[in-house]
């Protein structure tokens, strides 16, 4: 692949156009034991991405502590992104973004 100056592989690229074509986006959960994507239509808001985890996140939504994966990766984690003020509180209207992790705050 290198000789050739591809990047990617065939498969990753058509996956990558499949989910655009289907107009989905993917938002992470994570925690001590599990990382999660999950799949959602882009322009989905924090509160439709609870309800795709389970529909008692939806009902009980507080807000949604959010973070990019990007900068969660540079910054190596929460305690990074927390101390650069990386990690926002977003309400129901919350766009979500690809790339998006999720730690939602709910009642129940």
């Amino acid at each position: 692949m290198t000789d050739l100056g591809v990047t990617e592989s065939a498969r990753d690229r058509v996956l990558q156009a499949s989910y655009r074509l289907l107009g989905m986006q993917s938002f992470l959960t994570t925690g001590d034991k599990e990382t999660r994507a999950w799949p959602i239509h882009a322009g989905e808001t924090a509160v439709d991405a609870a309800g795709v985890i389970h529909s008692d996140l939806a009902k009980g939504f507080i807000r949604a502590e959010v973070v990019h994966y990007d900068d969660f990766v540079r910054e190596s984690g929460y305690p990074g992104c927390k101390a650069k003020g990386l990690v926002r509180l977003e309400g129901k209207e919350y766009v979500v973004k690809d790339g998006d992790i999720l730690v939602i705050r709910h009642s129940g």
